[in-house]
C-alpha cells in the first residue's frame, strides 16, 4: 500500500515543534509496513501554496502508483479532493471541526465559515478520522472514525526530575509548573494560567511558571520531567497531544474540561479537571506541589502507542480502499492490535 500523506504543517529548522505528530505518525506507518511520500505544503502566503499545492498533488499522481490520499486538516483535505483518481482520507485535527476562539473564547467568523468547509468536506471525503468523540459529534456521518494521536512512548517517558533540571540548566530548588504551549494563542487562554500561578507565588515564591513552545520535540520530555505539573487551561480542544505525553511521562496534570482529557486522564491520582477557575486551579496545584508526586499516567495510555494507532490507521485505509473498489490494500505483516472506533455506528 502506497500512501501520500498531505499536510501544511511538519517539523522544520525554522519551527522544530510545528506538526511532530504528524511525523510521528508517518514514522509509525512505516514501521508497520505502509510506503510513504508525504506532501508538505509550505509557502509565505496560501493564496500560492494551495494554488501550488494542487499541481503538485496532480504531478504526484501521475508519477507514482499511490492508492490513496491521507490529508492532516479539512483546508488540506480540500486541495487532497480536488482529484478522484484516488479516495482521500481526511484527518480533522481540532480547530478544522470545533473552529478558532478569540481572546474571550468566541468563535471568530472566518473560523465559522472554515468550520462549514469543513464539514461539507466530510460528505465527499472517502474517509474521515476524528481525534475525540466530541469532534465526531460535529459532524453528521455515521462511519466517523475517532483515532487520537499516539504518544511516541520511546521519547516521552519518566526520568529523574533532577537529572532533568540538570540537562535542561533549571534550579533545583524551585516548583515549576509547565504551560507547553505559545500564550499569543487565545484558545490555550493562557491569562488564567498566569492568574493561577501568580496567586500561588504570593504564598511561596519558589514556584515558577514554565512557557515552553517552540522548542523541538526531542527536549519537551525532558521540560515535562523537570516540572511538578502540567498547567491546562484551553477553552477547547479535540484531543491535546500535550496531555497524552504528560500522562506518558507521569507528569500530574490540573486541566480544564476541554476535547477528550476526561477520558485520558480518567481516574489517575494526581491528574484533575478543573472549571476554569483561578481558586479551583491553584487548590488542585498546592496539593500537587505538597506532595510533589509522579502520577501513573504512562501505563494508562498504552492504548495510544505508536503501532497501535498505525494498525487503527491502517485499518481505515482498507476499508476505503474496499469501498473504492480499486487496489486490493495490502495487508502488512503487522498485528492488528485495536479496532478502530466508530463511536456514530
Amino acid at each position: 500500500m502506497k500512501v501520500l500523506v498531505a499536510t501544511s504543517i511538519y517539523p522544520a529548522s525554522e519551527n522544530p515543534s510545528r506538526g511532530t505528530f504528524v511525523r510521528t505518525q508517518v514514522e509509525y506507518l512505516k514501521r508497520a509496513g505502509v510506503e510513504v511520500e508525504l506532501l508538505h505544503l509550505k509557502g509565505p502566503s496560501r493564496k500560492l501554496m494551495y494554488p501550488k499545492a494542487v499541481l503538485e498533488l496532480r504531478r504526484r499522481l501521475a508519477a507514482s502508483a499511490i492508492d490513496l490520499v491521507h490529508a492532516h486538516y479539512s483546508y488540506v483535505g480540500i486541495i487532497a479532493r480536488t482529484q478522484w483518481k484516488v479516495p482521500v482520507v481526511v484527518s480533522y485535527c481540532g480547530d478544522d471541526l470545533l473552529g478558532t476562539v478569540n481572546v474571550r473564547g468566541k468563535q471568530t467568523l472566518f473560523s465559522r465559515l472554515a468550520v462549514f468547509g469543513g464539514r461539507l468536506l466530510s460528505h465527499v471525503a472517502d474517509g474521515v478520522i476524528v481525534k475525540s468523540r466530541g469532534m465526531a459529534s460535529r459532524l453528521k456521518r455515521k462511519d466517523v472514525y475517532v483515532i487520537p494521536h499516539e504518544v511516541d512512548f520511546e521519547l516521552f517517558r519518566p526520568m529523574d526530575r533532577e537529572q532533568a533540571r540538570i540537562a535542561l540548566g533549571l534550579d533545583l530548588r524551585k516548583k515549576y509548573l509547565l504551560f507547553a504551549a505559545s500564550p499569543d494563542i487565545p484558545v490555550k487562554r493562557f491569562p488564567l494560567a498566569k492568574e493561577v500561578v501568580d496567586r500561588l507565588r504570593r504564598q511561596n515564591s519558589e514556584i515558577e511558571l514554565l512557557v515552553v513552545h517552540k522548542e523541538p520535540q526531542d527536549r519537551l520530555p525532558f521540560f515535562m520531567n523537570a516540572c511538578d505539573a502540567l498547567v491546562f487551561t484551553s477553552y477547547q480542544e479535540g484531543s491535546p497531544n500535550v496531555v497524552k505525553q504528560a500522562m506518558a511521562c507521569n507528569l500530574p496534570i490540573v486541566s480544564t474540561d476541554v476535547g477528550d482529557v476526561r477520558e485520558i486522564i480518567g481516574n489517575t491520582d494526581g491528574c484533575h479537571i478543573c472549571e476554569p477557575d483561578v481558586q479551583e486551579f491553584s487548590e488542585r496545584l498546592t496539593d500537587i506541589l505538597r506532595h510533589r508526586q509522579r502520577t501513573r499516567g504512562r501505563e494508562h495510555v498504552q492504548h495510544l502507542s505508536g503501532p497501535a494507532v498505525a494498525q487503527r490507521i491502517i485499518q481505515v485505509y482498507e476499508q476505503v480502499l474496499r469501498n473504492h473498489g480499486g487496489r486490493t490494500a495490502h495487508r502488512t505483516r503487522a498485528r492488528v492490535l485495536l479496532p478502530a472506533s466508530k463511536p456514530n455506528s
